[in-house]
């Protein structure tokens, strides 16, 4: 501890030394008596531009190919495709325009540095180059725009009628995860029946809530189309699968939805990563408490046949929480009790 206190101070005092220096060479060019020390820092200058752009343009090339793997996860959805290939698409343009005007705007203190026996022009204004400067990039953007609209209405597009629907509910500091049962239709909730024993608020006068049921880990079955029906019980969260290309935000009073397809079981990907102990994932995006980094849900993707056996499995919400049908209409009652006798 004491070594790097020592390092940081003789930094600190070397670059003092050197600002009292430059400050002292700048005083001398402004009083006009030394124009060789005025020439030389410039000269000084304009090589060290040089020097960085080599230096820290290797670097970034360096570093990008070599933590490639990375950054860029695989993918595992079918709209993650044409998700990544909009990416690709936008960086190569961006970057290709980010680097040349990089690259020219390290040149050019090297190049016009200062030189006594130059005289700059004076340049007032090019109505050629302004409408190409203009036009150009709009054109760009426009072409990038209309792509990116494009794939964003694909995937924003309704689910196919027989998708499997899957309600993620944020709340500080978790997601609570609700499935329809077999009749293939989550039932209506209401914030105002939320409660102890009934977290997503689920209105059981709606006879489609009563096989209802709820999972700790978010199941889906590779290969078919799976819509996640989305909402927040508190505040602004965000539902993030880095794997699915999936993001969209859980907005208080204002329920959101995406839908995809899987392509690959979690087996697959810990195949194909080589790693035994990898799971996809949601986590929170949008920061929301204290809590916000425990905000985070296992997706298990598997086989249809397999998804099938799972969904077969699982109890209705109201067979472990009967008391939230018993002030329920005779009828609906009667329902409710034949659905809690069912999966006894």
């Amino acid at each position: 501890m004491y070594g790097f206190l020592i390092a940081v101070g003789v930094v600190l005092l070397l670059s003092l030394i050197w600002m009292v220096y430059r400050i002292q060479t700048l005083v001398s060019v402004v009083k006009g008596s030394d124009k060789k020390i005025a020439s030389s820092s410039n000269s000084v200058n304009a090589f060290l531009f040089i020097v960085f752009l080599v230096l820290f343009g290797g670097l970034m090339v360096w570093y990008s190919v070599k933590e490639f793997d990375n950054y860029t996860l695989p993918v595992a959805s079918e709209h993650g495709i044409e998700t990544d290939k909009l990416f690709w698409v936008t960086m190569a343009v961006t970057g290709f325009i980010f680097i040349i005007t990089h690259i020219l705007l390290f040149i050019f203190p090297y190049k016009y540095r200062y030189d006594e026996k130059r005289t700059a022009s004076f340049y007032p204004d090019n109505n050629k180059l302004e409408v190409i400067w203009t036009v150009v990039p709009a054109i760009v953007l426009t072409v990038l725009v209309i792509g990116g609209y494009q794939t964003w209405s694909d995937i924003t597009a309704p689910a196919p009628e027989k998708s499997h629907q899957v309600e993620l509910m944020g709340y500080q500091f978790g997601w609570e995860v609700r499935y329809p049962g077999m009749d293939g239709v989550l039932g209506s909730h209401d914030y105002r029946l939320t409660s102890g024993t009934n977290a997503s608020g689920i209105d059981f006068t709606d006879k489609n809530a009563l096989d209802d049921f709820t999972s700790p880990v978010v199941v889906i079955p590779k290969g078919e189309p799976v819509e996640f029906k989305i909402r927040s019980r508190d505040v602004l969260h965000s539902v993030f699968a880095p794997h699915m290309r999936l993001k969209m935000d859980a907005v208080p009073g204002m329920p959101t939805r995406f839908w995809f397809v899987p392509t690959k079981t979690t087996a697959e990907m810990r195949q194909e990563l080589g790693n035994d102990e990898f799971v996809y994932e949601i986590a929170c995006t949008e920061i929301c408490g204290r809590g916000h980094n425990a905000m985070r849900r296992v997706i298990e993707v598997v086989e249809p046949a397999e998804y099938r056996k799972w969904m077969a499995e699982q109890k209705p919400y109201i067979v472990n929480n009967p008391s939230l049908v018993e002030n329920l209409t005779p009828d609906l009652k009667e329902l409710a009790e034949i659905t809690i006798s069912e999966h006894k």
